[in-house]
């Protein structure tokens, strides 16, 4: 695998485009893929062929991906839509072909991606497993500027809360604890990953009293992984499970739903939390964040998770290179 990361450019209505130059100063070798004429007036980039030729230092490295369109800053247009959806496509077809390391996403709009173009997906991260064989994924937001770190994987993600007790399901609770435990591995160079699970009600069930999600269903299964040598604790009570010395117990909380996980790490590294699609069989990261049309093209958007994204994306690249020490110990 050679190259750089690739960002694709997102929703180019959005602040992706003014991320990207602002992003330069994270130290990640990556190229920008989208059209130029979306970059803020005056950005200094060098169109390139392939995503490892060389550009000027202070420059932008640009794939370059004509778009119908010109972009309005906050304003949408339908005639975009198809080249968001292609910039995604290209960049899975560079990476999975090993012309790229991995791919860091701006934010897209969905409202925007089905309206123009019809997109039948929930979002970047069901596209992507598409593209990928349908792959099974899970979706990780984890921390880059807290100690120790906050990691967190809600099992369920957008589907309302009533929803949540029949969807979280023994089957579901256990792919994504695997997926988590083998990301960990390869992804995190974390040899043996401790992780934690929290619990579906208060308290974790509370001995059956607050409801038996935990005692019939969620810890029968813990037992079971634990048999097979997995590190895992719970099912814990969700409230006390994310101040520091709860968080140097694991390395990664399974949660049960979309604002267990995310209310935590929000909370604590708001600016620095990074969306990670583990399971893929490449490299996925994005910044925590949306499209923010409010803010779009006023130059006041804050690049810090997306330096943040990129950094992580490079680092994980490191650790699936066939030469690396993790790699060799796995």
């Amino acid at each position: 695998m050679t190259g750089r990361i690739l960002l694709t450019c997102g929703e180019p209505a959005g602040v992706g485009p003014e991320l990207a130059p602002l992003a330069l100063a994270s130290g990640v070798d990556f190229a920008y893929l989208g059209d130029p004429r979306h970059l803020p007036a005056g950005t200094a980039f060098t169109e390139i062929a392939t995503p490892s030729d060389p550009v000027p230092d202070g420059h932008l490295p640009v794939l370059r991906h004509d778009f119908a369109a010109p972009a309005v800053p906050g304003q949408p247009d339908p005639g975009n839509a198809q080249g968001v959806i292609d910039v995604i496509a290209r960049a899975v077809d560079l990476v999975m072909r090993g012309k790229a390391l991995g791919i860091t996403t701006l934010p897209i709009n969905k409202q925007a991606l089905k309206e123009g173009a019809g997109f039948a997906y929930p979002g970047h991260t069901e596209y992507l497993a598409a593209l990928a064989g349908d792959v099974p994924v899970v979706m990780m937001l984890a921390s880059t500027t807290v100690t120790p770190p906050c990691r967190v994987v809600p099992a369920t993600i957008h589907i309302p809360l009533a929803d949540v007790p029949a969807a979280l399901t023994d089957d579901l609770l256990e792919e994504t604890i695997r997926i988590t435990h083998a990301a960990m591995i390869r992804d995190f160079g974390i040899a043996a990953p401790r992780i934690a699970v929290a619990g579906l009600n208060p308290h974790a069930g509370e001995g059956g009293t607050m409801g038996r999600e935990e005692r019939d269903r969620i810890a029968p299964l813990l037992d079971r992984l634990r048999g097979e040598g997995l590190t895992i604790a719970g099912p814990l009570p969700a409230d006390t499970m994310f101040h520091a010395p709860a968080r140097a117990r694991y390395d990664a909380a399974i949660c049960a739903y979309h604002d267990q996980a995310l209310i935590p790490i929000k909370t604590l590294d708001f600016a620095g939390g990074v969306n990670v699609t583990l399971g893929l069989p490449f490299i996925r990261t994005s910044p925590d964040h949306g499209t923010a049309f409010d803010i779009a093209g006023k130059g006041i958007a804050d690049p810090d998770s997306t330096i943040a994204a990129l950094r992580m994306a490079r680092d994980m690249s490191r650790l699936r290179s066939p030469n690396s020490s993790a790699t060799a110990a796995r």
